[in-house]
């Protein structure tokens, strides 16, 4: 068959996908944004990106839809010179909803089998909109932005043949009008590359040398925002600090913002370090920004505790690699995670803003780790017997895009 992938990011989430068709002799391609810097071994087009963010003030509820509706014409301008150019017409389309980019390509290709990635469906109540009051009000007016939000999600949903969702609960996240198109399978985790190591060391920049074996705190998230806990955790950290006072901390991520709003001035870090006034002892807490996937390994590896905290929103791969790498996971009580750790058997989780309690269970598995062993083995073996890359996620991928 013939395929393309359409993803702003590209590969994004068929990293493993795209080139294990290609691998099976279907012609794969992929379509993207100009400014995608992205290294892949197919070849790729690219679509000039639109013009600035439209004017809130002019396109109001509508900006959403005006951005992602912008970034769909010139996407499908794209496919346009892919037909009439080179005569290329695929079997098969599979575009991520998230950016609009789908939204008229049926017109391009009409005969197609036009799937989309479903990774998450706004909602007014019960998800990330209000679940921190602290950050994220749940006004009607923002209910009615969140509700002109889900404009391009839906009608990518009604063009589509079929969705793809990673997890259960991201599935369930959308309407249930749109439920039965949805499969669910995850990207895959390389759970034969991903494995515990207890030789394992990370060199901090500027720090000392850890190795696994040693006192050693971790936390992980693309950017250090509330939307991935990071205010919960900061807050918590002068009490496990005074209690452990061997502990290291590494905390990895970037300063920008991901999900949720950037902060007025400066970095979300900046503002909660600010908050906890000199409470923290900076010679060890190390903060990294964002690394290489090879030192993130190396991180996970030479962790004794993990903390993973997120609103009711999408699910790290982050979470899963660590487990699979046999991480001890304390983790935050929201819907997405009780999906993946069960408390008390592959990790155990934490009302997400009972900050006393994040310190006492982290300050516990600091201080115990043989009593984590199981916890440690139960995680690994539920993401190799759930979510492992070549045996379990790699075949259900594949059977979706060719139609089996």
């Amino acid at each position: 068959m013939k395929i393309l992938f359409v993803h702003q990011n590209f590969p994004g989430q068929f990293r493993h996908l795209a080139p294990t068709l290609a691998q099976r002799g279907h012609h794969v391609i992929a379509l993207t944004a100009e400014q995608n810097t992205q290294q892949t071994p197919l070849r790729s087009y690219r679509y000039p990106m639109p013009d600035p963010a439209p004017d809130p003030r002019q396109s109001r509820l509508g900006t959403t839809y005006t951005a992602m509706t912008d970034r769909a014409h010139r996407a499908a301008r794209a496919a346009v010179q892919l037909r009439d150019n080179i005569g290329f017409s695929p079997d098969v389309v599979f575009g991520h909803s998230g950016w609009g980019e789908t939204l008229f390509l049926r017109e391009v290709w009409p005969d197609a089998r036009h799937l989309v990635y479903a990774e998450f469906y706004y909602a007014t109540k019960g998800l990330d909109v209000g679940f921190d009051p602290e950050f994220s009000r749940s006004d009607i007016g923002g209910q009615f932005s969140v509700v002109a939000r889900q404009a391009h999600l839906a009608l990518s949903m009604v063009q589509a043949d079929a969705a793809l969702s990673p997890t259960e609960w991201q599935a369930d996240s959308f309407p249930p009008v749109f439920r039965d198109k949805i499969t669910i399978t995850h990207d895959g985790i390389d759970t034969d590359s991903l494995t515990p190591d207890r030789s394992a060391h990370y060199q901090v920049p500027g720090g000392p040398l850890l190795h696994a074996g040693d006192e050693v705190l971790t936390f992980v998230a693309r950017n250090l925002e509330p939307y991935r806990g990071v205010h919960i955790f900061l807050r918590a950290l002068p009490d496990v600090l005074a209690a452990r006072p061997g502990a290291h901390v590494v905390i990895v991520g970037g300063d920008g913002a991901s999900y949720g709003a950037a902060p007025r001035h400066g970095s979300w870090k900046d503002q909660f370090l600010r908050e906890l006034g000199g409470r923290l002892d900076m010679s060890r807490v190390h903060f990294t920004g964002r690394v290489p996937y090879g030192d993130f390994v190396a991180i996970m590896r030479i962790s004794r505790v993990h903390a993973y905290l997120t609103v009711p929103f999408v699910l790290s791969w982050s979470l899963l690699e660590a487990m699979s790498m046999g991480a001890c996971v304390i983790a935050s009580r929201t819907g997405p995670v009780e999906e993946v750790i069960t408390d008390g058997g592959n990790g155990r989780l934490v009302d997400f803003f009972d900050i006393d309690h994040w310190s006492e269970m982290l300050i516990d598995a600091l201080e115990a780790p043989h009593r984590y062993d199981q916890m440690r083995a139960n995680a690994r073996r539920a993401i190799v017997e759930n979510y492992d890359l070549k045996r379990i996620c790699l075949p259900r991928l594949v059977k979706f895009v060719e139609g089996g």
